[in-house]
């Protein structure tokens, strides 16, 4: 009986760099999300989740960003207990905060493209911080427009309504991770890699 041996190409490091930062962001968005502060302005608590989609946006770009967050996505649908308050399964992602959920793939691939202006990833400490900021503010009405537009439709709200409960009670919040994530990506401690 005769074996049949192929060569085998291996990746490219700057691949398997670039993955392994994607897992590393997924995993830290499934603990550190999970944690939850209670507010009382609405049904949806504080948590960290966006501010590690900006940072999959701004550190990992529009490719790598997008497949951490789905990742992170895909371990929450399939059982890990990685969704704000540690919830796990379907339920979340199609509960009255979903929108949210499914709208953070979409934010780190925008603000990416915005930083990055394409695929090619640059460090995102030497982007000019207006294009930064514009990014950011980009990225949040994309997740807010999402996550209170389907919870207006899930649950029969007004849009207004939606507005006053899903989006304006966080933008302080927001806010802060805005410049949570500003800082980290300008402290010099995120070594960019070149794709």
């Amino acid at each position: 009986m005769a074996t049949q041996q192929n060569a085998v190409d291996l990746v490219d490091g700057d691949v398997v760099r670039q993955f392994a930062r994607a897992a590393v962001l997924a995993a830290l968005i499934g603990v550190l999300g999970a944690i939850q502060i209670p507010y009382p302005l609405s049904p949806a608590p504080i948590t960290l989740q966006v501010l590690f989609v900006f940072l999959a946006g701004l550190v990992l770009g529009p490719v790598w960003g997008t497949a951490s967050i789905t990742l992170y996505l895909a371990a929450g649908a399939v059982g890990a207990p990685v969704f704000s308050g540690w919830e796990a399964g379907l339920g979340p992602l199609l509960g009255q905060t979903g929108g949210f959920l499914w709208s953070y793939p979409l934010a780190a691939g925008l603000i990416g493209l915005l930083v990055h202006r394409g695929t090619d990833l640059r460090d995102p400490a030497s982007v000019p911080l207006p294009i930064v900021v514009g990014a950011l503010v980009a990225g949040t009405l994309l997740i807010y427009t999402m996550g209170a537009g389907y919870a207006a439709w899930l649950l029969a709200l007004e849009p207004w309504e939606a507005i006053a409960v899903f989006a304006l009670p966080f933008i302080p919040a927001e806010l802060l991770k805005m410049a949570a994530a500003i800082a980290i990506v300008t402290s010099g401690r995120i070594e960019p890699v070149q794709s």
